[in-house]
């Protein structure tokens, strides 16, 4: 689908302080990571799939194309990126997956014959239950 090492190096991370548990700890350390990647300058996507994940993810991206994206569930900075770096490429797979045309089938002649019996019966019935005309 796309070459996720060339990829890699056209992202663009940056550490910057987290908020949330860590006490006197997360004023200190800088372990949320975010991820810049911008879809205009890539050369690892054709046009077509540039446009594609620009239809498709139009919510995730600026105005300008590029994708931000942030982490900092661990207090980890390595895993806060091993983490954002997942659901970078999950969500491009995503955007750029193609879901196969539904071909649809044809009723089979048996079917439709059953379909119409049980309708001529039914209808029998109902025309058995009334009043018999006399003239």
């Amino acid at each position: 689908m796309f070459d996720k090492h060339a990829l890699t190096l056209e992202l663009t991370f940056k550490a910057i302080r987290s908020s949330g548990a860590g006490g006197q700890h997360v004023n200190k350390v800088s372990s949320k990571v975010e991820l810049t990647f911008d879809i205009n300058e890539s050369l690892v996507f054709d046009d077509g799939q540039k446009e594609r994940l620009l239809n498709k993810l139009k919510t995730k991206f600026t105005n300008e194309g590029t994708l931000v994206m942030q982490c900092d569930e661990t207090r980890s900075q390595h895993k806060n990126k091993e983490l954002v770096t997942k659901r970078f490429f999950e969500l491009l797979e995503k955007g750029l997956f193609i879901p196969k045309k539904r071909i649809p089938t044809k009723i089979p002649r048996s079917v439709v014959k059953k379909r119409l019996k049980n309708k001529r019966n039914l209808s029998d019935k109902k025309a058995n239950r009334q009043k018999p005309d006399i003239e």
